[in-house]
């Protein structure tokens, strides 16, 4: 893990020859999507690409593993998705690894979410399960949040007798997560995680869910090391992926901790920084 702010790679500063990469995971949303939320130009011939040199592509999202495959369905088979920051991961259909949360300590954020409601606050639950994820908020302005991460979405009267295997709790929060939401969730700190994803979001997982140690099993998996992994990020549920990866990089729009905590900068993901640097690191020919 790096200590000292990191440093945008430079022509003079990329190695001489292309790295022995095996892996290349990133982050979604403020990462590999541009500042519309749309898979960036150039994305399919990198990934016909990286396939044909042996290289997995692997999204790393807070995003429901539906959506996920649902975005990709146009590369093909075999590509792993690390799903719901950490806690699911599949590879065509199939489940690799997965971390559920008690069904108790869901129920437990459930009802703090009411409890933040009924204060006036503005914010919604959704459950998300391995089958689907759930609201009991029906207005269309927390839909339309809700529907960008999560294709397989049911309306249920009440989240507290939903039948499923729970990854995580999301709640969307439209003020500053931080300053309401967050501190409302405060005493489950001690027993799992509160992850703050963005300026709205905020996640709770089990303490041993995230999107690093998912990464982990994958690479003992698969025989691959942290120095064959390239990893890209740019919000606080990147940070143990980061860790993850020698190859680690924060967008230049990325958080400042997670400035801090990567090894590199990549340029921002308006500027298609992803592909620009899998491009670089690689040698890929460029169109």
């Amino acid at each position: 893990m790096s200590t000292t702010p990191s440093c945008l790679l430079t022509a003079s500063e990329l190695p001489g020859e292309p790295l022995d990469i095996r892996l290349v995971v990133t982050d979604m949303d403020g990462t590999l999507l541009d500042g519309g939320g749309r898979l960036p130009e150039g994305l399919w011939p990198l990934l016909a690409e990286l396939r044909r040199r042996d290289v997995l592509f692997s999204p790393a999202s807070g995003r429901q593993y539906a959506t996920l495959a649902r975005q990709f369905a146009e590369a093909g088979d075999g590509m792993v998705f690390v799903a719901e920051n950490g806690t699911y991961v599949v590879r065509d259909g199939v489940e690799l690894s997965s971390d559920p949360l008690d069904p108790t300590v869901a129920a437990r954020v459930v009802a703090t979410t009411r409890r933040l409601v009924a204060d006036g606050v503005d914010v919604g639950a959704v459950l998300c399960g391995k089958k689907s994820a759930y609201v009991e908020r029906t207005d269309e302005a927390f839909l339309t949040e809700v529907r960008r991460y999560y294709a397989l979405l049911r309306t249920v009267d009440d989240l507290t007798t939903v039948d499923d295997e729970f990854l995580k709790v999301a709640l969307y929060d439209f003020g500053p997560v931080a300053r309401t939401t967050a501190p409302a969730l405060e005493p489950l700190t001690s027993t799992h995680q509160v992850v703050v994803s963005s300026d709205h979001w905020v996640d709770i997982m089990n303490r041993t869910a995230n999107k690093g140690a998912a990464l982990r099993r994958l690479q003992s998996d698969l025989g691959i090391t942290p120095a064959q992994t390239l990893a890209f990020g740019d919000y606080h549920n990147d940070l143990e992926m980061l860790d993850a990866a020698e190859w680690s990089f924060a967008m230049t729009n990325a958080h400042p901790d997670v400035r801090r905590r990567a090894r590199y900068l990549a340029p921002p993901n308006t500027e298609n920084g992803v592909l620009r640097t899998i491009t670089r690191l690689l040698h890929l020919p460029t169109s």
